[in-house]
């Protein structure tokens, strides 16, 4: 059984950092890609980065709202993908997804693309 699991979630400061992890189970991790998400109360999801399977290169990809702040990152052997959150701010209070696609494991955008999702973690902003 696919099984995707996010952890990390806390309440941090502004200008501080988090790091989420995303544990799989139930397949072969390397040959999917993995997108991060985020949804706020009342607002829709939004697609935060994603980072393609290994086998394709282990490419990235963010949201212009988090270049330069958030790094993905996987460890096959683990079957845990990461998101590193820099510098963190107000707005990206919300909680986080990841979600797996493939193979081929290609890095998107669009959520549809997904199969598989975890429940989420919770990541609030507080000062």
């Amino acid at each position: 059984q696919t099984q995707l699991a996010e952890s990390g979630g806390a309440s941090v400061q502004p200008g501080g950092s988090l790091r989420l992890s995303c544990t799989a189970s139930g397949y072969a991790f390397g040959f999917y890609a993995i997108g991060w998400f985020r949804q706020a109360p009342g607002k829709d999801r939004e697609f935060v980065g994603c980072i393609s399977a290994s086998s394709g290169g282990g490419s990235t990809s963010y949201a212009d709202s988090v270049k330069g702040r958030f790094t993905i990152s996987r460890d096959d052997a683990k079957n845990t993908a990461y998101l590193q959150m820099n510098s963190l701010k107000p707005q990206d209070a919300a909680r986080y997804f990841c979600a797996s696609e493939g193979p081929p494991g290609d890095c998107l955008l669009d959520d549809n693309a997904y199969d598989y999702w975890g429940q989420g973690t919770q990541v609030t902003l507080s000062s």
